[in-house]
This record gives C-alpha cells, sequence and structure tokens, in this order.
C-alpha cells in the first residue's frame, strides 16, 4: 500500500474530522431527544432543557403515552396505511412507469406532460376534499391511501431506471409468448431490486409521517393514525400541563411527552430502514441518470 505524503494525511485527516462532525450532527440530536423523553421534568428544567445524559431515568412520559388501547389501535392503523398504502404505491407506479419508459407509445410526451403539470398545480385542499368526498371515502382509512396512489416524481424517478433496462429483453419475452404482465413480474421486477426499495421507502415514509389528511378526513377515534393520536396527545398536554398533579419529580412534562412521542413515531422507520439501505444510493442514482 502506497505511504500517503505529508498534504495526503492533512488532506485526509480534515476528511475524517468533517465526517464525524457530520456524524455526530445526525446522531447528537436523536440522542438528545431520546434523553429528554427519559429525564424527570425537575432535571429538565434545572438543565434549561438541555439534557445529554440523563442523571435519573424516568418512563413516565412513555407511560403516559402507551397508557390505554387506543396507541395500539392507533399503531394498527398506520401499519396496515404503510403496509397497503405502500404496495398499492409501488404496484400502480410500476404499471404506469413501465409502458411511459417504452418510447414506441402512442401519446407518452403527452402523459408525461400531464404528469410534470400535476407536479407545478393542483386543485388544492378544498377540490381535494370534495372529490374524497364524493367518492364516499370520508371516515375511512382508504381515504388516507387512494387519493395518494401515484406520486409524479417517484413515478419520473422509476421510468427513467426502466428506460436504462434492455427493450431486447422485452421483446425476447414477448416471442416466448410472454404477457405484459408476465414481462413486469418476472424480467422488470427482479432486474428493479434498488429502485423498488428506494421508491418503497420513499412511500413508506410518507405514509407514515403523516397526519394532516388524516384531520381532513378522519372524524372516527377509533380509526386515527399514531401521528394524529400522538399530535392530539401532545396538544392536550400542553393545554393541561399547569394542571398535572402528580410528584414534583414525575410531573407531565410538554417537552418529555414531545420527545417521547418523536422517539415512539420514529422507531418503526429507523427498525426498516437498515435492511434497505445497501439499496437507497444505488436505486436514486440509477434512477436519475436520464430525464
Amino acid at each position: 500500500m502506497k505511504s500517503l505524503s505529508p498534504s495526503g494525511r492533512i488532506a485526509q485527516g480534515l476528511n475524517y474530522t468533517l465526517l464525524a462532525l457530520l456524524a455526530c450532527s445526525c446522531i447528537v440530536p436523536f440522542f438528545y431527544v431520546i434523553s429528554v423523553s427519559l429525564t424527570p421534568v425537575t432535571e429538565v428544567l434545572r438543565q434549561n432543557g438541555l439534557v445529554l445524559i440523563p442523571k435519573r431515568i424516568t418512563f413516565f412520559a412513555y407511560e403516559q403515552l402507551l397508557t390505554g388501547e387506543t396507541l395500539a389501535n392507533a399503531y394498527k392503523v398506520s401499519l396496515f396505511r404503510a403496509v397497503m398504502g405502500t404496495s398499492l404505491n409501488l404496484l400502480f407506479t410500476m404499471i404506469t412507469a413501465l409502458p411511459l419508459s417504452r418510447k414506441s407509445l402512442p401519446g407518452r410526451n403527452v402523459f408525461l406532460l400531464f404528469i410534470v403539470f400535476t407536479m407545478l398545480f393542483n386543485g388544492g385542499i378544498i377540490p381535494h376534499y370534495l372529490v374524497v368526498k364524493q367518492f364516499g371515502l370520508l371516515n375511512s382509512v382508504w381515504a388516507l391511501i387512494i387519493p395518494t396512489m401515484i406520486s409524479a416524481f417517484n413515478l419520473l424517478i422509476m421510468k427513467s431506471f426502466f428506460e436504462q433496462l434492455p427493450e431486447a429483453l422485452d421483446e425476447a419475452a414477448k416471442i416466448d409468448g410472454a404477457g405484459e404482465l408476465a414481462i413486469l413480474f418476472k424480467i422488470v421486477i427482479p432486474l428493479s431490486t434498488p429502485i423498488i426499495a428506494t421508491i418503497g421507502l420513499f412511500y413508506a415514509v410518507y405514509h407514515w409521517n403523516s397526519f394532516f389528511d388524516a384531520v381532513l378526513f378522519i372524524n372516527d377515534s377509533a380509526k386515527i393514525p399514531l401521528q394524529l393520536f400522538l399530535r392530539n396527545i401532545l396538544m392536550a398536554t400542553l393545554a393541561s400541563s399547569g394542571d398535572a398533579a402528580a410528584d414534583a419529580a414525575d410531573i407531565v412534562n410538554p417537552i418529555s411527552m414531545q420527545m417521547a412521542a418523536v422517539v415512539l413515531s420514529t422507531l418503526p422507520i429507523l427498525c426498516v430502514y437498515p435492511f434497505i439501505q445497501k439499496h437507497f444510493t444505488r436505486g436514486i442514482l440509477l434512477g436519475a441518470i436520464k430525464g
């Protein structure tokens, strides 16, 4: 192995230092969130909210959030939305992106123009609400899934990826008697694992973090997703924080409740991300080479 020159060592040291600082900028905030969620209110107030290593650990904020069956039901709704929504998103995005990636498609440029147009202009909240109402989806979990079935941005990324697949594969499959669905599921999808994992992550994170559409369309408390449930708890905690009647060390602290809610809502995505992280960068790069 060739030894580095003094200037090369300095440059390498600067690179490592910069990478370490960037890593800390990502790790420290999340570590702070966990620490505050586990710290009693007296300790948080004593340190003016800057707690990195709690001297005393309490799970009171988590107990307040996890008490009762409502949270478990909200988790079920969010899991159903994330799993079903992401699956349908990927399916409809792929079956739309594949024909658009073929230059032989009649009217291809017109379809692409309409898709790009939706990225620049939209009807707004009121027309969106009226459309959902006319389809009878109000107060239904499907109101959180069907209106966002395809993202134009994700569709264009997947289309760009499919354009890089040789069309000779399609021609050979058709000669062997394969139909369009067989080509999609037996040829295209096995060759598109990176972009599918990447777009799937985009869709899953969107479904898991979204709550505003639930505010608009869901009135039944048994059908609200996790994010809206945690938001309602935070609003109630902020409104009643001055009336808490617990031990001074375990008073319901709005800051601790907020941090505990962040941890509970982020944990599932953190558990899933490491399994698809290896496909993430590759999928984005391959999907962005062609316009």
